[in-house]
């Protein structure tokens, strides 16, 4: 296997990470991004937790304080009323719906950016904005930079008048999921700077998702590859993908062998941003062939879309 802190489940039904289904606490939350919002605030992300009965709220912890509350059908919070060029520390908790508290979600870290003195201007409107549906559960949103005399720091999403993401200033472009099918939205983007000086909002992109829960090909891995190896007198099936690039953390993916779930991975420590690869036993045999592809648990706690299929035969390169 490959990864940091990668573990399998192998020919599982593939129940949810991180439930209790059996009267258990939640699990801990995966995938937790802390990135500096402004000098004074941070935006805290973490991929929703499946559990059963299912989570009722999330608690954000700042060191051992307890800064939020979140209700379940959320991931994210700008913890605010930070100090400039601070280092914090960020954990989440899930709790379920009579109350138990699951464990703390590995550590995230941040770190405020320095006060701009006497800052009052805000950033320039992001222009450009667009989008399209991805899917009956996605849009794809992109925007051209703002610019701003001390830098941007990061950009807010929102839809309609609620706030449901943030990126880092660098990044111009996010994929939003946990939609609704065949359901009308309105997005705006508005660019920050460090003094928590926001911009006017961008122009409305607004979009209606269409009929049927089609998760959308922007939510499927990428440049998915599947090679036969021989090692030890067995036959391995060698794996490599890029994640989707969606609003969040990707730690959880299902390999479908033969039209059968087969295995199901998560990554407890970080997970690859770039290109991932993971291997399994695919017996003694030669010159037998199997048909794979696999998809990703998304933040918001459903799966994106398939790969492409791809079919190998044992005993045969590439």
């Amino acid at each position: 296997m490959a990864g940091s802190g990668l573990v399998a489940a192998v020919a599982c039904g593939c129940a949810p990470v991180g439930g209790s289904e059996d009267g258990r606490a939640p699990g801990a939350p995966t995938g937790v991004t802390a990135r500096a919002g402004s000098a004074t605030s941070v935006h805290v992300m973490w991929n929703a937790v499946a559990a059963g009965p299912e989570v009722s709220a999330y608690e954000v912890y700042r060191g051992g304080k307890k800064v939020g509350d979140v209700p379940g059908s959320a991931h994210m919070l700008d913890v605010v009323r930070l100090t400039p060029s601070t280092a914090y520390v960020f954990t989440v908790r899930a709790r379920d719906a009579v109350g138990r508290l699951g464990p703390r979600s590995v550590e995230v870290r941040a770190t405020t950016p320095a006060a701009a003195a006497a800052d009052r201007s805000p950033p320039t409107t992001p222009g450009g904005v667009t989008g399209r549906a991805a899917g009956g559960r996605a849009v794809q949103l992109s925007w051209s930079a703002s610019t701003d005399d001390r830098g941007i720091v990061s950009y807010d999403v929102y839809q309609g008048d609620t706030k449901i993401h943030s990126v880092g200033g660098g990044q111009t472009a996010t994929v939003v999921t946990g939609l609704r099918p065949h359901t009308r939205y309105s997005f705006t983007v508005r660019a920050r700077d460090a003094a928590d000086n926001v911009s006017p909002a961008g122009p409305p992109v607004r979009l209606t998702t269409p009929t049927g829960a089609d998760e959308g090909p922007d939510t499927a891995p990428g440049g998915f590859r599947a090679l036969s190896r021989l090692a030890d007198g067995a036959y391995y099936l060698d794996l490599s993908w890029t994640p989707p690039r969606v609003d969040g953390v990707v730690t959880e993916y299902q390999i479908e062998l033969d039209g059968r779930p087969a295995t199901s991975l998560v990554w407890g420590g970080a997970p690859p941003r770039g290109k991932a690869a993971y291997s399994f036993y695919a017996g003694r045999e030669a010159r037998v062939g199997h048909r794979v592809r696999l998809r990703a648990r998304l933040p918001d706690g459903t799966w994106g879309a398939f790969s492409v299929e791809r079919t190998v035969t044992t005993g045969e390169s590439a």
